[in-house]
Order: C-alpha cells, then sequence, then structure tokens
C-alpha cells in the first residue's frame, strides 16, 4: 500500500494541531505555512477529519482548527482510515468475494499478514507518540528528515 499525500498531509495537520494544543484554535493558513503544504489541499481534509470526530472547527475573530480529540485517543489508523480508506495491500484481503481465488491463494494470506502488520503499527501510534518523536528531532544536534 501506498499512502497518498491525503494520508501524509492529514497526519501532519494533525501533527501540527497537537503540537500548537493548549493556545487556542489555529488558523489552517499557519499551518499550511509551517508545513508547506498547499492551503488548497488542506482545506480538502478538513471536513472528513471533522465528521470522522477528529477536529473541531470554530468560526469567527478567533476562529480556527483544534483537536476533538486529546493526543492519546487519536491512533494513525483512524486517521489513515479516514483520508485514505481501508487498509489493505490488494482488495481481496477485505472483501475474498472480489477473487475466485481467495480461498485458495497462498499470497493473499501473505497480503492478509502485512495488512495486519500495518494495521498494528497504525493502531500502536497516537498523536501523542508522533509529537515526543519531533520533539526530539527538534533537539540540538538532531538530523532532520521529511515525515
Amino acid at each position: 500500500m501506498k499512502l497518498s499525500t491525503r494520508g501524509q498531509y492529514g497526519s501532519r495537520l494533525l501533527l501540527d494541531l497537537a503540537l500548537h494544543q493548549g493556545k487556542g484554535p489555529v488558523l489552517l493558513r499557519d499551518i499550511a505555512c509551517r508545513q508547506q503544504i498547499p492551503l488548497p489541499y488542506l482545506k480538502q481534509l478538513v471536513a472528513p477529519l471533522v465528521s470522522g470526530g477528529l477536529l473541531r472547527s470554530t468560526r469567527g475573530a478567533k476562529g480556527g482548527l483544534l483537536l476533538a480529540k486529546s493526543p492519546e485517543q487519536v491512533h494513525l489508523r483512524e486517521v489513515i482510515q479516514l483520508l485514505e480508506g481501508p487498509i489493505a495491500p490488494v482488495e481481496c484481503v477485505n472483501d475474498p468475494r472480489l477473487c475466485e481465488c481467495s480461498s485458495s491463494c497462498a499470497t493473499r494470506d501473505v497480503w492478509a499478514q502485512l495488512q495486519k502488520a500495518m494495521e498494528g503499527v497504525l493502531e500502536g501510534t497516537t498523536l501523542r507518540d508522533l509529537m515526543e518523536r519531533q520533539r526530539e528531532k527538534e533537539q540540538p544536534g538532531a538530523v532532520m528528515y521529511n515525515i
């Protein structure tokens, strides 16, 4: 499975909000600037994250975006599923009816294992975990990589 920019940018959007939590609503344009993500693209990600219960949007002069849950409660699996859909390297893993060979296919077993491993990593990683990783990378002497 190749993660699209939707999943990558959505994760960075939520991480940015988590890092600025407690400072009030955050403007999407500020996140776009800090994360170097086009603002029009970020705007497309807000609606599914709000409807999925991960973001709150407030209007007005002091409006912006807030996390709807604490960073400890937001698992990357939920983020990726909201923005990307099912986490499966091939469609027959989630729906064996899509392939006549599903019941006798040895490779499908491997794809199912891969799916479980990916889901395990994503379920085991919260925004709090990402916040800690980000802060470690920002320590003096740390080597920075694009996420």
